[in-house]
């Protein structure tokens, strides 16, 4: 009896290991740093913040906060919880949440995520579980900034250059998961912690599989090595056998993310508007939508999403209009005799963006536009591209959160080494709108600005606006516990269980 007890638990100890991957390596595992999607994602399995949606995405509740609440309205008061633990023991107190903010503020510290925190004016500690934070003015996302990941001060108190700690590849949180094992290139093991202020994930180990082929990736998946994994449409379509879905369930959801064609504006030959305009009038969006997802998205119109409040229903995509872009290149000074050149660049760790960057090719060559493709793996991409400005156009996507802030992505004072603001867009006018948004608590009033700000945007063609793609998971049916909801598919995954 006590043999076949063992046997049932090691057999469930390898099954309770749940298969991931991840098309590139992380580049920091430290939350306030970590820009790339391989490093957010596995991120956030190590580290809390102090609030979080709940399932509704519409009521903002407690993590590692216990409670909040709005002690004027620009002071809010959040006491912690008691007894979490840092995965090497140490106790969580209001003293990390004081460091975390110094650490984002700090000059030396190159992350995006300093624009969320420019209107505080301080954060006080009342004790070692009660924090103020005091906000210059009403801030439209006083809580949602909250929701960073908190880093543990007697860990990196003594670093000197946050950009290149240890920590970055030994992180140490409060999260559900524990990081055991970190091999570049091959594989990143997650174990789960015991001592997690909710309870013990049910699963016990989460390994990502480090795997920039996509085609290896959809094999392993196809063969049961991957148990979650998203999907792109071809694969769905028309690469799955029958006996695919006998194994595997497929949730398809709308995605909180638009691919788009982003523009350098400090180039001199994209600050023309009639050029920007003439290469929006040349694209079919319609049909990357029909040839690359096979229908499984829908025309991007703006950079806010349909169903949030700031969308714009006014404004339509282009419709394509070869003569009259013809007619704009020839005034911007530019004929069969002097064609505009330029390249996309692009990375393959996305599968279907390559085939995107080829379309538009050919379809910029019906109005006389030569253009040149990139396609690189990603972290050259990000490095020698991205991140030094170094290109004619970027073929990226953005996710968004449910309460997206234009401010990151959209304000001159986010061009900056480390912001969002990739193209160098600068607009006083739009600044003007970010600014008067973010002062209002008043949700109507909030919406109406977004909504300008939308309109003002897209006018100014910074960016072509292509796709919102749907996101197509399928995850093994021996994972039970899943819970679909405006969040995504990991609500409460410390509560699945694999057989």
């Amino acid at each position: 009896m006590k043999l076949l007890v063992l046997l049932l638990q090691s057999v469930w100890l390898i099954a309770s290991t749940l298969h991931l991957s991840a098309s590139s390596n992380p580049a920091r595992l430290n939350p306030l740093i970590a820009t790339d999607s391989a490093s957010s994602s596995i991120s956030g399995f190590l580290f809390n913040s102090l609030v979080k949606y709940d399932e509704s995405g519409q009521k903002i509740i407690g993590d590692l906060a216990q409670s909040y609440r709005f002690v004027t309205p620009t002071v809010i008061e959040f006491k912690l919880r008691r007894g979490v633990k840092w995965h090497d023991g140490k106790p969580f107190t209001a003293a990390d949440v004081l460091f975390t903010y110094d650490l984002i503020k700090s000059p030396q510290t190159i992350t995006p995520y300093a624009s969320d925190f420019r209107v505080i004016k301080s954060v006080h500690m009342i004790d070692d579980y009660t924090l103020r934070v005091t906000y210059e003015k009403p801030y439209f996302k006083a809580l949602e900034v909250w929701m960073m990941g908190i880093v543990p001060r007697h860990v990196l108190v003594h670093d000197k250059d946050i950009m290149s700690s240890k920590f970055n590849t030994h992180p140490i949180g409060t999260g559900p998961y524990i990081l055991k094992e970190l091999e570049f290139s091959k594989q990143i093991v997650l174990e789960a912690n015991p001592n997690y202020y909710e309870h013990k994930p049910k699963i016990e180990k989460i390994v990502f599989h480090v795997i920039s082929d996509p085609m290896t990736r959809f094999l392993m998946l196809k063969s049961g090595q991957i148990d979650l994994d998203a999907l792109e449409p071809m694969q769905v379509e028309r690469q799955l056998e029958k006996g695919f879905q006998q194994s595997f369930a497929t949730l398809e959801l709308p995605s909180h993310s638009y691919t788009y064609l982003g523009f350098n504006l400090r180039l001199k030959k994209f600050q023309d508007p009639r050029v920007r305009q003439a290469l929006s009038l040349a694209i079919d969006r319609q049909k990357l939508i029909d040839i690359l997802f096979l229908k499984h998205g829908n025309v991007c119109t703006g950079p806010f999403l349909p169903g949030s409040k700031g969308f714009n229903e006014a404004l339509k995509a282009p419709k394509r209009n070869l003569v009259q872009a013809k007619a704009l290149l020839k005034a911007a000074g530019y004929d069969s005799a002097h064609p505009l050149q330029f390249e996309i660049a692009t990375s393959n760790s996305n599968a279907i963006r390559p085939y995107a960057a080829e379309i538009m090719q050919r379809q910029l060559l019906e109005i006389g536009v030569k253009v040149t493709l990139r396609v690189m793996e990603w972290q050259a991409f990000l490095n020698t591209v991205v991140a030094p400005r170094k290109f004619d156009t970027v073929l990226l996507g953005w996710s968004l959160s449910l309460t997206p802030d234009p401010y990151a992505l959209w304000h001159s004072e986010s061009d900056v080494p480390g912001g969002f603001n990739l193209v160098g867009y600068h607009s006083a006018d739009t600044d003007k709108l970010i600014e008067r948004m973010e002062s209002s608590t008043d949700p109507e009033a909030i919406a109406a600005l977004q909504r300008q700000i939308f309109e003002r945007i897209v006018g100014d063609n910074p960016y072509l606006f292509l796709v919102i793609p749907n996101e197509i998971n399928v995850y093994s049916r021996r994972i039970s516990g899943i819970k679909p909801t405006i969040n995504g598919i990991w609500e409460d995954y410390i509560d699945w269980e694999k057989k």
